[in-house]
């Protein structure tokens, strides 16, 4: 049996051993019982993907030898919201941590995480690049505009039919795609919660649906480890939980809610607070949201029994009143699976992320 050739070339004359090669050699042994490697890392900025209060995220190629590279997200923390550095430093201790061991899972709706790095003070993490639109980019009216120059009638026609159409101050998804992009999100949730973390920051602008058509979770830099003694808070105000803005904490329940109010603005098309903005006017909206939800959903939505059921579920006020955990959300009793058997039932099933994808990739080409 022949053994692999990695590389055959000429031989030195008189069988002369290339010194240079020799400590090349040696220093490949080396590797085989130093404990410890260091290495540079290089990195080339093409463009800013977003920018919030904790810091921006960019496109970034990140190089390696002999023409390798690859693309990368880059997030670089801001130290602009602290009081001081070592406030800064406590904090991004605390974030490093729970980075690490979102870093462990393995799953399909989670962005992976590379690595969590300092330079010259400050954080950065370093994550896959995902190839396609957060869920607040494709809500945006110009989005649907956009599907109308792009897709030929016949195409444009089975889009708004089954995926995406005009909502009331924005689009909305159709029940069966909001359901499918649902699923992919509480799937990452359930991930995360089993490990004892919560997202703590579910909003559209942070769920990536990619070219291939499934939803991730993404901007872990909120992520909260419930084994630590110390908790952090961050979170957006207008997809918190009522008890998060009431000075709770961030829970896997909390998580539910948000995702919730995440549901009900792609069944509907619009912000289900208005412009509501301070604390007492969202938290009094959040507590009476379940009593407003035949007004806000149109007639495809309250007419399912089962999609109103999940939809209150998810945003009780009460957290206890909420479903048990996110995987009870997507298949236990009441949750979202059981909209997708209804679907399967009177034939109105779809592929879903087949679809998406048919819609996406045309968009993307741009």
């Amino acid at each position: 049996m022949k053994s692999t050739v990695a590389y055959k070339g000429p031989i030195p004359l008189g069988g002369l051993t290339d010194p240079d090669k020799q400590a090349l050699f040696a220093r490949y042994e080396e590797i085989t019982w130093v404990e410890e490697l260091n290495w540079d890392r290089r990195y080339k900025k093409q463009k800013l993907l977003g920018a919030g209060g904790q810091g921006a995220v960019y496109l970034a190629s990140r190089e390696g030898a002999d023409g390798f590279a690859r693309p990368v997200a880059l997030k670089v923390f801001s130290p602009e919201p602290y009081p001081s550095r070592k406030a800064y430093e406590e904090d991004m201790a605390l974030v490093g941590k729970a980075c690490g061991r979102v870093a462990l899972l393995q799953s399909d709706n989670i962005v992976d995480i590379h690595d969590f790095v300092v330079h010259d003070g400050l954080r950065l993490m370093e994550m896959e690049w995902l190839d396609g639109y957060d869920l607040k980019e494709l809500l945006k009216s110009q989005m649907l505009d956009l599907t109308r120059e792009r897709l030929d009638a016949e195409r444009l026609e089975y889009v708004q039919r089954v995926i995406l159409t005009s909502g009331v101050t924005q689009s909305r998804l159709k029940p069966g795609v909001a359901i499918s992009i649902l699923r992919d999100c509480l799937a990452g949730l359930a991930t995360m919660h089993r490990a004892g973390l919560v997202h703590g920051d579910i909003k559209p602008a942070n769920i990536m649906l990619t070219r291939m058509g499934n939803a991730k979770l993404i901007d872990i830099g909120s992520a909260v480890d419930l084994r630590q003694t110390t908790v952090r808070h961050v979170w957006s105000p207008a997809y918190a939980a009522p008890e998060v803005l009431q000075g709770g904490s961030s829970t896997p329940r909390s998580d539910l809610a948000s995702l919730g109010y995440v549901l009900i603005e792609m069944l509907s098309g619009q912000f289900p607070f208005g412009t509501m903005s301070s604390y007492p006017e969202l938290v009094k909206s959040k507590h009476e949201l379940e009593h407003h939800l035949p007004d806000l959903l149109p007639v495809e939505v309250t007419n399912s029994e089962l999609l109103m059921t999940l939809c209150q579920r998810m945003i009780a006020t009460d957290p206890s009143q909420r479903f048990a955990s996110a995987q009870a959300a997507d298949v236990g009793h009441d949750g979202a699976a059981e909209f997708h058997r209804e679907l399967v039932s009177v034939n109105l099933a779809s592929e879903y992320s087949h679809d998406l994808r048919g819609w996406l990739e045309p968009l993307a080409a741009s």
